[in-house]
């Protein structure tokens, strides 16, 4: 079997050997074990994702090393980091589609960051700098694993914004009465959404607002006082801090 693969590889061109498809190879595990976590985590971009970003940002990195060989002579001179280069620039659209902004909460900016440094993993691997790529790939998984716990030991801050849904009985003034408990608990409310239920909840007609406070470092207070209002059926409170991503 050896005898028939050395020929073969011979036969090839340069930049087609082993050591290029170890380099693939890498980008692959790399990009792969970022987008299990990103997979794990629910994330818009997931496994496939970033698994074909940074293998294909490790290949354009190979061609640009070694595909134009045939090429160059006394009178050609190529510069081999020019494709590497337009892969900074072009995987910028990737990362763009990738954020969203709703009002003035946004959505996505650490997944298309992630994108963008899995793009520069796989071309760290396609130029053979394996070390890099790993400590790198390590360093994602201390960010995104250990850096929130130390953010979560950090003392809140009263600027943190809440979103509740609060549905309430149809027809008996409640949204007048979770306004002004809100403003009371020196809460600001930013937005306020309204929606009829198409069905009964605890069999009465019922309505669902959604609320963005800010103003205080907990809403409990606030989701406490709401759900002892007469008339609310239900209170639930999302975390806008830790619901961007």
């Amino acid at each position: 079997m050896t005898s028939l693969i050395s020929p073969m590889a011979a036969a090839l061109p340069h930049g087609q050997g082993w050591k290029q498809i170890g380099e693939l190879a890498l980008a692959f595990a790399l990009s792969a074990s970022i987008g299990l976590e990103r997979e794990w985590r629910q994330k818009s971009a997931g496994l496939r994702t970033h698994t074909l970003v940074g293998v294909g940002a490790a290949l354009f990195v190979i061609v640009s090393k070694y595909g134009f060989d045939d090429v160059l002579g006394s009178h050609v001179v190529l510069d081999p980091s020019r494709v590497a280069a337009q892969v900074v620039t072009g995987i910028g659209f990737i990362g763009g589609g990738l954020i969203f902004v709703r009002g003035d909460a946004v959505r996505g900016l650490t997944t298309a960051a992630i994108v963008w440094m899995t793009a520069a993993i796989g071309m760290a691997c396609g130029a053979g700098l394996a070390l890099l790529a790993l400590v790198v790939t390590v360093g994602h998984f201390i960010v995104v694993l250990g850096l929130p716990r130390v953010t979560a030991l950090l003392p809140r801050s009263r600027y943190v914004g809440f979103r509740l849904r609060v549905v309430y009985a149809d027809g008996r003034g409640i949204l007048r009465d979770i306004l002004g408990e809100s403003t009371q608990l020196g809460f600001a409310i930013h937005r306020v959404a309204t929606q009829q239920l198409e069905h009964e909840v605890g069999g009465v007609a019922a309505v669902a607002v959604t609320l963005e406070v800010q103003g205080q470092p907990s809403a409990d207070a606030l989701t406490v006082a709401l759900t002892d209002l007469g008339g609310v059926l239900e209170v639930t409170t999302t975390d806008l801090a830790t619901d961007a991503d």
